[in-house]
């Protein structure tokens, strides 16, 4: 299990690493825009906060926070203007300056290193950066803290400030970080939760429309088999029966009133069964002309009786294309399963019987 357990890891590392990424665009996701937007306003604001608690601290540096503030503002005014990865170095090189500025004149103890944090997120989550630019990256930031940090221990910073002014400073980097941090992920996991609803959305109706026939919205052979399938499994004791039924003279209509007096004819049909055998049966189209009919919980008498009463119903469906009106009838087989023969065998029994209906007459059901 062990070995099992890091060969899965050792593929997950691999399939990350081989993740291809598209060629560098001005090209954004919505949610991506949305992000390095909020991430830029929220290091304007902290800049600006910042110019008004350093200047009564030491007012000699009033003009850094503003300089960075300014041209902060300058990159969110030409977002727009450059890719994601540039708005990405953008951001990232000014919160770097800043820390290391921030650093050699304050020191470490106002916890400006919390700041480098948000890059990740906005590193990690461009699409146009690979596995192994977000693994450079992590690892940089990494080597630039613990320099910085070094750098903090050999040299006293330029302004020493009071324990009440560091200890505003640590909240409100915590405080900016943590807020940039949840606005990216609440936009990133927002999206992410959108996009899988909306693929296994998408894979529902992929499925649905594959186990459905497209002209009379009845489930196809394949999924009333999958249905017989899953009751059988469900409930191997349980008894139930599978009826076949064939339009009589079907080929008569068409070559009569045409095709699509045909198509009209199995759609009408289709309707019928659908509101005759509502909690019955399931009933699919099983191919041209045939139907398959699924009776749950039925030994071959009630399914018998179930369709005796179809036959007559559709005896009785008054049919009216153009100006013409005609009537069909339908030759039902009807077989029970035997608790032992597959799902295929017994549809083939009551094919069997459909087709000895036929030779004798046509317009019945042989059970």
């Amino acid at each position: 299990m062990k070995y099992r357990s890091k060969g899965c890891h050792m593929n997950y590392l691999n399939d990350f690493l081989r993740q291809e990424t598209p060629k560098h665009g001005k090209d954004m996701p919505g949610y991506y825009h949305r992000a390095l937007f909020l991430s830029e306003v929220m290091l304007a604001v902290y800049f600006l906060a910042s110019a008004v608690v350093l200047f009564p601290t030491a007012g000699n540096v009033f003009w850094v926070p503003v300089a960075f503030l300014v041209i902060t503002v300058v990159i969110i005014a030409f977002l727009n203007d450059m890719s994601a990865t540039e708005n990405l170095i953008c951001f990232s090189a000014m919160v770097v300056l800043w820390q290391a500025w921030f650093i050699h004149m304050f020191g470490w103890v106002t916890g400006g290193a919390i700041i480098l944090v948000p890059i990740l997120s906005l590193a990690y989550f461009n699409i146009y950066v690979s596995p192994m630019g977000k693994i450079a990256c992590s690892l940089g930031l990494v080597v630039f803290r613990i320099a910085s940090f070094a750098y903090s221990l050999r040299h006293v910073p330029v302004s020493a400030l009071d324990s009440t002014t560091s200890l505003c400073f640590q909240a409100f980097h915590s405080v900016v970080s943590l807020a940039i941090l949840s606005l990216n992920f609440i936009l990133f996991s927002s999206s992410i939760q959108s996009s899988e609803r909306l693929l296994i959305l998408n894979n529902q109706e992929l499925y649905k429309e594959a186990g459905t026939d497209p002209l009379t919205g009845l489930p196809n052979r394949r999924a009333i088999l999958d249905v017989i399938d899953e009751y059988r499994n469900a409930n191997p004791d349980a008894s139930f029966a599978i009826a076949i039924a064939d339009i009589d003279y079907f080929k008569k209509v068409n070559d009569t009133y045409g095709h699509n007096c045909g198509d009209y004819t199995l759609k009408e049909l289709s309707r019928l069964f659908l509101t005759v055998g509502a909690g019955k049966y399931t009933v699919c189209r099983w191919g041209g002309e045939e139907f398959c009919f699924f009776m749950p919980g039925m030994n071959i008498d009630q399914a018998g009786r179930v369709m005796q009463d179809l036959n007559g119903a559709v005896k009785d469906m008054p049919l009216h294309f153009g100006d013409t009106d005609f009537s069909i009838t339908i030759t039902i087989g009807v077989e029970e399963y035997d608790f032992k023969s597959p799902t295929e065998a017994i549809v083939d029994r009551a094919d069997r019987k459909l087709y000895m209906g036929k030779v004798h007459g046509r317009n019945q059901v042989v059970v």
